[in-house]
Formats: C-alpha cells, structure tokens, sequence
C-alpha cells in the first residue's frame, strides 16, 4: 500500500489494487484488513512496535534531563521507523485531511497510540487529565518536528534533531509537571 501511495498519492489507491500489489487476492485482504484504514493503523502499529525495540528496556526518566532524553529518543526512533516511507508519509500528510475518514482514524488510531507508547516509554504515561495535557503537547512537539523531518533530507538530520531538542527543551517542564489532582492529594497524605 505504502509504495502505491509514495507513486500516485492516498485517494487514487484503492483495495482491489493494494491486493494485486501485494500478491493477495481480495478475499485474502479482506480477512488482514477491513479497510484502507486498517492498513494505515497496522502501519502506525509497526512504527510503535519499531520505536519500542529501537528503545529497549531503559530505567524510568526520574529527572526532566532524562525525561527530555528519553522523548528525544523516542522521537527519533519513530523517524527513524518511518524514514524507508518517506515518500508515502509525505503524500500521507499531504492529502489526509481530504480524507476525513482516514484522518480520524489515523489521529484515533495511530497517532494518539503512538504518542501514547511514546509517553510510557519515557515513563510520563498518566491515565488522568495531566495524561491527557501530556499528550496534546507531545502530539504538537511530534507533529512539528514531523513536518521539519519532512523536508530534512540531509543524512544527519541534524535540522530536526535540532528543531526535536529546542521544543522538547521548551516543553518538559508541562510534560512532567504533576497534576492539580495529585499534587492536593499528596498535601493530604501529608
């Protein structure tokens, strides 16, 4: 699908074509995967899984220094992941919005999941409303540093990481601040 999509773009592809490019018949496709949607959330799934092994095992962050690394890594790592699809992640961000359907299913589906794993990775992960604060701020300091990746074709990347460093530098502070409810709760256990 993602060689489809990096030649001629998201909405011409279709599944009839994903499967004859893949070697599958229809049918065959079909029980993989429901949809074009589908396909693209597998996609995201692999870049988590990919960015995990990249990361390997790693203490829990217990300082902002190595909160901030520990992102920093993450980050990368999930770029690394998507760099040999550069060209179809490209076309993706590109011609998604078009496709509301798609580009909520990829924000449910795979962004907000891989940003997910990428706060328990550097273990900041938090079921309550600072989870949630922490992972609208990490999907922007993402998404950001994704569009900055997008046009760095350099083979160091040393214009995103640099871009990586600056807004993770600038937003650690919010990503590992406590919560209202915590830090009341914590002054009655005192």
């Amino acid at each position: 699908m993602l060689d489809l999509v990096a030649a001629e773009g998201w909405r011409p592809v279709t599944l009839a074509r994903i499967a004859e490019a893949s070697g599958l018949s229809l049918a065959d496709l079909y029980r993989q995967y429901g949809s074009k949607n589908d396909l693209l959330t597998a996609y995201a799934r692999r870049i988590d899984a990919a960015m995990l092994a990249a990361l390997g095992g790693g203490a829990v962050a217990d300082t902002a220094e190595a909160a901030k690394d520990r992102l920093f890594e993450a980050v990368m790592a999930r770029l690394d992941a998507l760099a040999p699809r550069k060209p179809a992640i490209r076309a993706l961000v590109r011609e998604l919005p078009a496709d509301p359907a798609a580009l909520l299913c990829f924000l449910q589906g795979g962004l907000r999941r891989g940003i997910d794993w990428t706060l328990a990775a550097a273990g900041l992960e938090d079921p309550g409303l600072q989870g949630i604060l922490r992972r609208k701020l990490l999907g922007v300091v993402y998404l950001d540093t994704l569009r900055v990746w997008l046009r760095d074709d350099s083979a160091d990347l040393a214009a995103t990481m640099a871009h990586l460093d600056r807004r993770l530098s600038r937003s650690i502070g919010l990503l590992r601040r406590r919560g209202f409810f915590s830090q009341l709760r914590d002054r009655f256990a005192q």
